[in-house]
């Protein structure tokens, strides 16, 4: 048997949909997630696509995570919008509450959205983009639970706290890139968990705080920052960001909250979102040809833009219609359309 299927683009929104539904989320929160899944999975972003499901499932069969729930949008300032997910996942709350962020920011030059009382799951790229396809750059961050040792620690304070950043560009798919201050991914030690595979070496430290490269070992333990002090200062920064700042849980907060099951992170989620137009004093056009320079001197060194890898899956991916997933994922996924 082949180690990897392929699936159609219409078998992937389906097959997400279907366990979504089948698992308690209703068509709207289900198709909220699925078009985010479908966008990583497009891209060939294994950790954040159909993976992603057992993450969805496990959060709303302990009970806490509410598949129904409707967002409250806030028109809280002239720059600020507040969305509370109501213990949802995150994804709808977010959809809703973009339109009125693009319009504050058009109208103001900055604005933010902080997204209270939410399960998060899901990569950050594909919202910052949002803002850029409007024409406008974009931040995303937020924490996770406290997998991740500081810096000269030996056990999990901080989150993977993600950070992400867009830039748009002119017929062009925009610069972007969204990284987590860890040295990995949580969902990327659990596919090489899931593949037997060792990990690289700076990774992780295990449950004695002694660094390992078993994936296991790993999850129990803890995870490390990139960049040693300054990946954890930066970590502590977004922490602060999306949580004391727009009143939510930091990440040791959202791991106490979840008491040790297996569910999405809870807490708040910071997006900022700025005009290129007005900042620049309606100078947006030069200054685009001034990033593009930038942008080309990069890539005459042979160096390569974030997200180019991905951007290119998307585009192969998508003229074949078409993706690549392993059969034991395949397999696995099919037993959360059957599970109780």
């Amino acid at each position: 048997m082949s180690e990897h299927i392929t699936l159609s683009l219409e078998d992937v929104r389906d097959l997400s949909e279907s366990i979504l539904s089948d698992n308690g989320f209703n068509s709207a929160h289900a198709q909220a997630i699925t078009d985010i899944i479908y966008t990583n999975q497009l891209g060939d972003c294994h950790s954040h696509g159909l993976y992603r499901l057992f993450m969805c499932t496990e959060s709303i069969r302990s009970g806490r995570v509410s598949g129904t729930a409707e967002p409250t949008i806030v028109d809280a300032g002239p720059a600020v919008v507040r969305a509370d997910a109501n213990d949802g996942i995150s994804l709808l709350a977010m959809k809703a509450a973009m339109p009125l962020l693009i319009e504050k920011a058009k109208k103001n030059g900055v604005a933010a959205l902080a997204i209270n009382r939410c399960f998060h799951f899901s990569a950050l790229w594909p919202e910052v983009e949002m803002l850029s396809e409007a024409g406008l750059a974009g931040m995303a961050m937020l924490p996770s639970h406290a997998w991740v040792a500081p810096a000269g620690g030996k056990r999990g304070l901080l989150g993977t706290n993600p950070f992400a950043f867009s830039w748009p560009r002119h017929n062009q798919a925009p610069f972007t890139f969204d990284f987590a201050t860890s040295q990995f991914a949580r969902g990327e030690i659990e596919l090489y968990r899931r593949a037997g595979k060792p990990l690289p070496e700076g990774v992780a430290i295990d449950q004695n705080g002694q660094p390992t490269t078993d994936a296991e070992a790993a999850l129990n333990g803890a995870m490390l920052t990139f960049g040693g002090h300054k990946g954890s200062a930066l970590s502590l920064m977004i922490e602060l960001m999306a949580g004391p700042l727009i009143d939510d849980l930091t990440s040791k907060e959202s791991m106490d909250a979840a008491g040790g099951k297996p569910e999405a992170p809870y807490h708040g989620e910071i997006i900022l979102a700025f005009d290129p137009n007005m900042l620049s004093g309606g100078r947006a056009a030069q200054n685009s040809e001034r990033a593009e320079r930038l942008f080309a001197d990069v890539i005459d060194q042979g160096a390569r833009l974030p997200s180019q890898r991905r951007q290119a899956a998307q585009a192969y991916n998508t003229q074949r219609q078409a993706v690549e997933i392993p059969q034991a994922l395949y397999n696995d996924l099919q037993q959360l359309k059957t599970s109780p």
